[in-house]
């Protein structure tokens, strides 16, 4: 599996998920001035699952109709149980992520359409 990480996810998440054997790219490595409907292009381009902080990926993917490979929104997740929230999504809702899932974590549940 593929990610490409937006800048707010932070570095501690990315060096995670590169511990635990995954690709992970990040938008800081790129350029931190992408727009969202840039790293949706990329990221579907590359076949990237995007993680993100950001509440309008949601937007560009339902309302829109944005390509994607898979979106997991973490909006509501303290920077603190990021990784601890990823963690369940993978183990989880591996499947919905492979087929292209917009996943939405809160710190009281786990959304998944798609």
């Amino acid at each position: 599996m593929k990610f490409l990480l937006d800048v707010p996810v932070g570095r501690v998440v990315a060096d995670w998920l590169r511990e635990q054997g995954y690709d992970v790219l990040e938008v800081r490595q790129i350029n931190p001035s992408l727009s969202d409907e840039e790293i949706l292009q990329i990221a579907t381009q590359q076949g990237r699952i995007v993680i993100t902080v950001d509440k309008d990926f949601g937007e560009l993917a339902i309302r829109q109709g944005a390509s994607h490979r898979g979106i997991v929104r973490l909006p509501d997740v303290p920077v603190s149980k990021r990784q601890a929230m990823l963690e369940t999504v993978l183990s989880r809702h591996r499947d919905a992520l492979e087929r292209g899932a917009l996943i939405t974590v809160s710190r009281t549940r786990v959304r998944i359409r798609g």
